[in-house]
């Protein structure tokens, strides 16, 4: 399976004590995210650091450890989808995750209920990847 990572999954991955970590590690899949999800983590930094009660230090580590396990796409891979994924969706900032899911045939894991509203990609939540685990179904 491959599961494209939205912001907030990379922000809940990054705390090591959080279910989503726990499933990032757990579950047989190639995780993909666009490029640009990087620079997000970094704006969000502080907030992370916070919620995950890393020290900076660990919060550099943590992050390296997982951005190694995650394929990383530049928006010129996916560009050519991103006009469906923007008429797929009520909130265009969420099309650059529909598109690359597109583009690679992959599910998307996010919270977010406005992805949830299209049906061309399957979306899991957190929740339903822990049930899946659960099951043994991962």
């Amino acid at each position: 399976m491959k599961l494209v990572l939205d912001n907030n999954s990379l922000f809940s991955i990054m705390n090591p004590k959080s279910i989503a970590a726990y499933l990032f590690f757990s579950i047989k899949a190639d995780f993909i995210a666009p490029e640009f999800i990087k620079k997000e983590l970094d704006k969000y930094k502080e907030e992370c650091l916070i919620k995950s009660n890393l020290s900076e230090h660990e919060f550099k580590i943590r992050q390296k450890e997982i951005e190694e396990l995650i394929e990383f796409f530049e928006e010129s891979k996916y560009d050519a989808f991103l006009t469906k994924a923007i008429l797929s969706l009520p909130d265009p900032k969420d099309a650059p995750y529909l598109a690359l899911a597109l583009l690679t045939n992959s599910a998307i894991w996010s919270n977010d209920s406005h992805l949830k509203e299209q049906s061309i990609i399957k979306v899991y939540t957190t929740k339903e990847l822990a049930d899946f685990l659960i099951n043994q179904e991962l």
